[in-house]
């Protein structure tokens, strides 16, 4: 990540990990998507290119993370962006950072 990072003047860079916080200070801006809990699991259902979110265990990990590691992510986050917006307003709103950067 630090070699990806010191290439390039713009990136942008999705995903969650565990020790992410370390790498706030070379980004400008750290958004939040957050969508309630009830989005976020029908929306697991009813995808058909990856299991996860299907079972009941699965469910209950992902109610788990949003009660207990979603409110870490909110204190890190610059930003906090609607995830039950349309996919062009969430791209819009991540251009337009890019643009003002």
């Amino acid at each position: 990540m630090s070699s990806l990072l010191a290439e390039h003047d713009t990136i942008v860079v999705s995903g969650t990990v565990e020790n992410q916080v370390l790498f706030y200070d070379r980004f400008e801006h750290i958004i939040l998507l957050s969508a309630p809990v009830s989005v976020l699991l029908d929306r697991v259902r009813g995808r058909t290119n990856n299991p996860y979110g299907k079972t009941t265990r699965d469910q209950m990990e992902i109610r788990e993370y949003a009660e207990t590691v979603e409110p870490l992510l909110r204190r890190g986050a610059t930003l906090e962006v609607d995830g039950t917006r349309p996919v062009n307003d969430l791209a819009d709103v991540v251009e337009q950072l890019i643009r003002t950067h």
